[in-house]
């Protein structure tokens, strides 16, 4: 496991990772990461030019033949590794570039969730134990209420962060069951649902969200 690519990983995300079975920790550390890097390019939200090369970048690199991707990016490195296409992965692109509007709306909204969403669709892959259309549902559900509480978590105020709070407390927020190669989901799922409905500033704020986590990521629920 990248030692560099997991300290990129803000500090939850590298806890839920911890709960992960060791047979799918290199996949879902990949998918965190790339996750973390394409989160960061919208940083440069203000400078929206920049943050859409930057995108298009990783959506040139995850659609061509890993062969053909320079040397020197560890990200790519651990990408390498992916067991499916890499495009696949694409809708995560998509998605966080449904942010880069001047005026956030329920429909860019949703596609940003979405897009999260199908990320950890392609992580699950053809496990048979993903392949069920309740699991499969399960999993897209869980993924989607993460990424809208993650994203309200880190909007402080004003009527966009209004917008996604509001879009985060309506989501189903019942336990789901989830394959057991997506333990790191479940407890993101479980620790972002408890800060957005707790109105929380910080996922991480005290020993009933540790303990909360712990139980997540021994049983599952």
């Amino acid at each position: 496991m990248s030692a560099d690519l997991l300290e990129s990983l803000p500090l939850v995300q590298r806890l839920a990772l911890s709960y992960s079975p060791t047979r799918a920790r290199e996949q879902t550390l990949t998918l965190l990461a790339l996750d973390a890097r394409l989160a960061a390019i919208l940083r440069t939200r203000s400078e929206p030019l920049i943050a859409q090369l930057k995108l298009a970048w990783w959506r040139d690199r995850l659609s061509e033949e890993r062969q053909k991707w320079p040397t020197g990016e560890p990200l790519l490195g651990q990408l390498a590794d992916w067991p499916g296409e890499t495009a696949q992965l694409l809708p995560l692109v998509d998605g966080w570039e449904a942010l880069l509007v001047e005026d956030l709306d329920k429909t860019r909204l949703a596609e940003f969730a979405g897009g999260r969403a199908a990320a950890w669709c392609a992580l699950a892959g053809d496990r048979k134990e993903a392949a069920a259309s309740d699991v499969r549902h399960a999993i897209e559900q869980a993924a989607r209420s993460w990424a809208l509480a993650d994203l309200a978590l880190h909007l402080r105020a004003g009527d966009e962060a209004r917008m996604v709070r509001e879009a985060a407390l309506a989501q189903d927020w019942a336990v789901p069951r989830l394959p057991k190669d997506l333990r790191a989901l479940a407890v993101l799922h479980a620790l972002a649902g408890r800060a957005v409905q707790r109105a929380s500033g910080e996922v991480l704020d005290g020993a009933g969200a540790a303990m909360l986590a712990l139980r997540v990521g021994l049983t599952g629920r």
